[in-house]
């Protein structure tokens, strides 16, 4: 009861009705999954088990490094490192010289014996450490069929790994109505599609394979992008070291060059131009546009109602690049500095079976995939995949860490 002119002091509390929206405000990274959502417009495989994996070749270029003192012009018994895939026939070329030189035998691991100056250019003494590369082969009319040199495949490998994730909620939930958002099931299944779509999304990046028991039961994780281009077991054997780099305090252009041209050295897909994606961090991209701008000339007019650069793509002699600012890199800021260099051609998934993320509920009021949950007075639903990473060329992707600040040059 009160007496005299109402006011809103007097108003009983939560009487009155509320002036915000009715729709709750979602404070998380839009498209939180990015790469993973790329992957539905990828070509996709299908894993028959647990261990999915293939087989492949990379190409040989069969070549001589001189050991020792060098060869003298006169020499025909060269000393080398390897003989590894080199045969009689084949013509190597002496990379200071000019020099083509023939192979007639290999002696042992480490000396062949070659006939000198086949070609226009004359034998001449070749310093230690020196580099013959091959340039085809030659054989005499009615030899004797040479010896055959194979290509062995390598064994790649990766482990589906089980991602799971539950939304869950009292029946009397279910039944109260909020003042903000949709129905408690509606963002219960929200939240959960989310937390499921990250968590797929960080292992597709950070995944380490792991193999072992757990609770009993088997156990497994998959390798992701950044430990596949990082380990060089994935690599050619002629491939020293992963393109894995650690920027300085400050990068510029010629370091960046540095960083990604080692990406263009492999063929992927000869249908579309050497084009690649960059996932980046806040940080990382802020660094790839101000790398632009401290090496561009611009001007402001008078009357001038916009200013600054923005750049979503850059070129390189040998590529092009686009820049995707990731929002799960933006969550700490050590990710916010690095940037994920992406051959799509390369990448996909595969899905065990018909695990491709299952939904299944438990005491639903609809749905044909409903079923009791023990009689629990409660609602919910879990989603389940069953998935692998499939990164078919680790050499055609890049990492780099620590993109700090931007400097010209």
């Amino acid at each position: 009861m009160s007496t005299g002119i109402f006011n809103t002091a007097q108003i009983t509390q939560d009487l009155a009705k509320k002036s915000f929206a009715a729709m709750l405000t979602r404070l998380m990274p839009a498209g939180q999954a990015p790469l993973f959502g790329m992957t539905s417009m990828l070509a996709a495989e299908n894993a028959v088990q647990v261990e999915h994996g293939f087989f492949t070749k990379t190409m040989l270029f069969p070549q001589l490094t001189l050991t020792g003192a060098g060869q003298a012009a006169g020499d025909t018994l060269f000393n080398v490192l390897s003989t590894t895939n080199v045969l009689p026939g084949m013509v190597m070329r002496v990379n200071t010289t000019g020099e083509n030189i023939l192979i007639n035998t290999v002696v042992s691991p480490t000396q062949v014996q070659v006939q000198r100056a086949v070609g226009t250019v004359a034998a001449a003494a070749i310093a230690a450490s020196v580099n013959l590369y091959q340039v085809g082969n030659a054989f005499e009319e009615g030899s004797l069929r040479p010896q055959s040199l194979i290509i062995n495949p390598v064994r790649i490998t990766n482990l589906t790994q089980i991602f799971r994730n539950t939304w869950a909620i009292t029946d009397t939930v279910r039944a109260t109505l909020m003042i903000a958002g949709d129905s408690n099931v509606a963002e219960s299944k929200l939240d959960c599609a989310g937390f499921h779509a990250a968590d797929i999304e960080k292992a597709l990046f950070f995944g380490q394979k792991s193999q072992g028991v757990r609770n009993g039961q088997p156990f497994r994780t998959m390798d992701g992008l950044i430990n596949i281009v990082g380990n060089i077991a994935y690599y050619p054997s002629y491939y020293a070291t992963p393109n894995v780099f650690t920027a300085l305090a400050t990068t510029n252009y010629s370091q960046l060059e540095a960083f990604l041209d080692p990406v263009f050295n492999q063929s992927t897909d000869p249908k579309v131009a050497n084009e690649r994606v960059l996932f980046v961090g806040g940080t990382a991209k802020k660094v790839l546009n101000n790398i632009g701008r401290l090496n561009s000339t611009y001007f402001i007019q008078n009357g001038q109602t916009h200013y600054g650069l923005q750049f979503g793509t850059f070129s390189t002699a040998r590529g092009t690049f686009r820049v995707v600012e990731h929002p799960l890199f933006n969550s700490n800021l050590d990710w916010a500095k690095m940037m994920v260099c992406v051959d799509l051609s390369t990448f996909r998934v595969a899905y065990l079976g018909d695990r491709k993320t299952q939904n299944k509920e438990f005491n639903a009021t609809s749905g044909t995939n409903d079923v009791s949950d023990n009689g629990i007075d409660a609602v919910g639903g879990t989603l389940t995949t069953e998935m692998t990473c499939v990164v078919k060329n680790p050499p055609a992707n890049a990492v780099v860490y620590g993109l700090t600040a931007a400097a010209a040059g």
